[in-house]
C-alpha cells in the first residue's frame, strides 16, 4: 500500500454519524475512533503492548515535544516512530500548532484552549511570561525544558513529521485562545490559511518513501465566530488535503463550549469534502463523544482519560469515582462490576485506593488501563448503535 485509504462503510439515516475504516501500511483503524495521546512516543504509564491489548488501533504523538527530545533525526535513524516505540498500528502526529497556544497565550492568560473552567488548562495557577514569539515566517519557542530557543515553521513541521514517519500528519497552524477577540481570532485564522498552503507545498516537495505513505490533514480554525469558521472550512476544504482537523477554541467557559462546539461542527462539517476523514482535535470527554460523532466526526485525540487516571479518577458505568478517597479502602468490589478490563478482573477498589494513598506508580498504570478500556468500549458501543441505525 502506497498511501493510507479511507472508506465509508455506513451512513446513519438519523444524523451525520458514519462508520468507516482507515487503512495504512502499519495498520487498520475503524472509525469513529479515539487516539490515546502518546506525547513523547509513549502513553504515560503504559507500553505499546498494553495499548494493543486494550484494543486501540492508533496513537497520537507530539511534534514539538519529540523535536526537543530526543529529536526527529534520531527517531528517523531508529526507523521511524513505529519501530522506535514498537507500535504496529496507526500513528498520527500533531504539528506543534497547539504548543503555539499552550506555551504562549495559554501561559500569559493562564487558560486552556477549552476555557478557564474546563480542558487541558495551564499547569500554572497564575499567568507567566510567554515562551513563544509568533511571526508570519514561523514561531520561535523557548524550550520549557532548558530555555534553549527553537524555530518551527510550516516547512520545518513537515520535515520533522516526515522524519518521524507517522501515518497521519497535520498542517502547522495557529490555535487561537478562547479569550481572543474577533480581530485576534481572524488574524490567527488567516495565518493558519497561509501556513496551510506552505505545508502542502513543503509536503509535496518531498519525494521520500515516507511521504508517499503519509496523509496530510489541514486544520480549520476561526474560534467561536460563525463567519470565520465558514471561511476557514471553505478555504481549507478546497485545498489538497487528505483529511481535516477541526481545531482552536469554541467558547470561554464550559457551558458556552458545549453549545458553541456543536454549532461550529454544524457550520464546518457540511463544507468539508464528505469522502475525507474529520478529526476533532483535543476533544475526548465522554459527554462530548456521542454528540460530536452525530455531527459527523470520525477521529478524536485527548489526554483526558489518561490524565484523569493519573489523578485517581476512574470512569465507571455509574459515573466518575475518586478512587483514592478513604471510603474505598475497605471496598472489595472492582472499580466497575460491568467492566472486563484486566484491572477490574484482578484488583479491588481497596487495593487500588491503597496504591494511590501510598503513592505507588502502579496505581496510575492500573487505572490508566481501566480508563482507556472503558472509553474504548464506550466508542465501540456508539459504533454498534450507528450500525443498527439508532443514532
Amino acid at each position: 500500500m502506497s498511501r493510507p485509504e479511507f472508506k465509508i462503510l455506513k451512513k446513519s439515516t438519523k444524523s451525520r454519524a458514519r462508520l468507516g475504516v482507515i487503512k495504512t501500511k502499519h495498520g487498520v483503524m475503524k472509525t469513529p475512533a479515539l487516539f490515546p495521546v502518546a506525547t513523547k512516543a509513549v502513553v504515560k504509564t503504559l507500553d505499546s503492548e498494553d495499548i494493543r491489548k486494550i484494543g486501540f488501533e492508533g496513537v497520537l504523538a507530539n511534534t514539538y515535544h519529540l523535536m526537543l527530545q530526543p529529536g526527529s533525526d534520531l527517531i528517523k535513524k531508529q526507523g521511524g516512530l513505529h519501530k522506535f516505540m514498537n507500535f504496529n498500528g496507526v500513528i498520527a502526529t500533531d504539528s506543534g500548532g497547539f504548543q503555539v497556544f499552550s506555551l504562549g497565550k495559554g501561559l500569559t492568560q493562564s487558560v486552556g484552549k477549552l476555557g478557564t473552567g474546563r480542558g487541558q488548562g495551564c499547569p500554572c495557577p497564575l499567568p507567566v511570561p510567554s515562551l513563544v514569539k509568533i511571526r508570519e515566517e514561523g514561531v520561535w519557542f523557548r524550550s520549557h525544558l532548558d530555555g534553549s530557543e527553537h524555530f518551527l515553521s510550516p516547512e520545518k513541521s513537515m520535515k520533522i513529521q516526515q522524519e518521524l514517519g507517522a501515518d497521519i500528519i497535520f498542517a502547522f497552524d495557529e490555535c487561537s485562545s478562547p479569550l481572543d477577540d474577533k480581530k485576534q481570532t481572524e488574524k490567527a485564522m488567516q495565518r493558519t490559511h497561509n501556513w496551510a498552503e506552505r505545508c502542502i507545498k513543503a509536503f509535496k516537495d518531498k519525494t521520500s518513501a515516507v511521504n508517499k505513505q503519509q496523509w496530510l490533514f489541514g486544520i480549520v480554525q476561526g474560534g467561536k465566530y460563525k463567519k470565520f469558521r465558514e471561511k476557514s472550512a471553505k478555504f481549507i476544504g478546497e485545498l489538497d488535503f487528505d483529511g481535516f482537523g477541526i481545531g482552536g477554541s469554541f467558547g470561554e467557559a464550559y457551558g458556552d463550549l458545549k453549545k458553541n462546539m456543536l454549532k461550529v461542527l454544524d457550520i464546518t462539517i457540511p463544507l468539508l469534502p464528505e469522502e475525507k476523514p474529520r478529526h476533532l482535535l483535543g476533544i475526548g470527554y465522554l459527554e462530548d463523544l456521542e454528540l460530536t460523532i452525530k455531527k459527523g466526526i470520525d477521529l478524536f485525540d485527548c489526554v483526558h482519560p489518561t490524565r484523569m487516571a493519573r489523578h485517581g479518577i476512574a470512569f465507571t458505568s455509574q459515573g466518575k469515582l475518586s478512587i483514592s478517597k478513604a471510603i474505598f479502602l475497605k471496598d472489595k468490589d472492582p472499580i466497575d462490576k460491568k467492566c472486563s478490563c484486566p484491572t477490574c478482573q484482578n484488583y479491588s477498589r481497596a487495593y487500588i485506593c491503597h496504591l494511590f494513598r501510598a503513592k505507588e506508580i502502579t496505581a496510575m498504570r492500573l487505572l490508566t488501563i481501566h480508563n482507556l478500556f472503558f472509553i474504548k468500549n464506550f466508542i465501540e458501543n456508539i459504533r454498534e448503535r450507528i450500525q443498527q441505525d439508532k443514532i
